[in-house]
């Protein structure tokens, strides 16, 4: 464990072994830090804050400061951070509301500039690019992949293994397994390249392929295609249950239907 002396520790923090705090920190209220957690250089966490095992945090971070509201500005619910994650330069994650917490799960890249608003929730192995933005409330499914300067509006979900285009602009919910680009955002494809670095089965890469054409290719409209698409693959059922869920809140396809 490591402090450096000019770093600006409140008494109340929690350090694991080898964690380390360094030059020009301030780490302020309660906060814990899990084996192996690095603060570099003249980062901000304000508490309540738990940060898992293994994390890196870069220059100029802020984790935890109030959330961007109206009413009540000041107060935080806090964030929860997972392990391995890499928080990059000048990345600000805002504590929840009313109680809440933002929270992010393991294996996440936040890179320069990306914003986590209040109550936001993030799974694991997210990728968030330069300037990325995330209003309050957005929920974020594991393996999303996010281009630089994309932004996705308060209270929208994002399903998993989506990969969002640089510069999309998000206000409806993003179904999984799709790219989606364009302001606003419109889906495109399916994200084949992102389902095989995940190791999903090439078996259902050809189902969810097959689906994709009948639920947002195809002449039918999205109700009727819903009715009559298989789902005996388990990445299509959860891509359906998703589009029964979410419509029509859902991102619309490239062409209208």
């Amino acid at each position: 464990m490591g402090i450096h002396p000019t770093a600006i520790v409140d008494r109340h923090v929690q350090l694991d072994v080898d964690t380390e705090i360094g030059p020009y920190c301030v780490v302020n209220g309660d906060v814990r830090l899990g084996r192996g957690t690095v603060l570099h250089a003249h980062v901000v966490l304000q508490g309540p804050a738990v940060l898992g095992e293994d994390n890196q945090v870069f220059p100029f971070a802020v984790l935890g400061a109030c959330p961007q509201v109206r009413l009540a500005p000041g107060l935080s619910g806090g964030i929860l951070l997972g392990n391995g994650n890499v928080v990059r330069e000048h990345v600000t994650v805002h504590g929840g509301t009313d109680g809440g917490t933002t929270r992010l799960g393991d294996d996440n890249l936040l890179m320069v500039g990306a914003h986590v608003g209040h109550d936001g929730v993030l799974g694991s192995h997210v990728t968030m690019a330069n300037g990325v933005q995330l209003a309050g409330h957005v929920v974020v499914r594991d393996w999303v992949t996010f281009g630089g300067l994309s932004a996705v509006a308060q209270h929208v979900r994002v399903g998993e293994s989506a990969f969002v285009a640089g510069g999309a602009m998000c206000e409806r919910d993003i179904p999984p397994f799709v790219i989606v680009q364009g302001d606003r955002a419109r889906v495109r494809a399916l994200n084949v390249v992102g389902l095989r670095r995940r190791a999903v089965p090439e078996g259902s890469i050809t189902a969810l392929t097959a689906a994709f054409r009948k639920l947002f290719l195809g002449l039918m409209s999205r109700s009727e295609a819903l009715r009559v698409v298989s789902r005996d693959d388990p990445y299509v059922a959860r891509l359906v249950a998703v589009l029964e869920e979410s419509y029509p809140r859902v991102a619309p396809p490239r062409v209208t239907q």
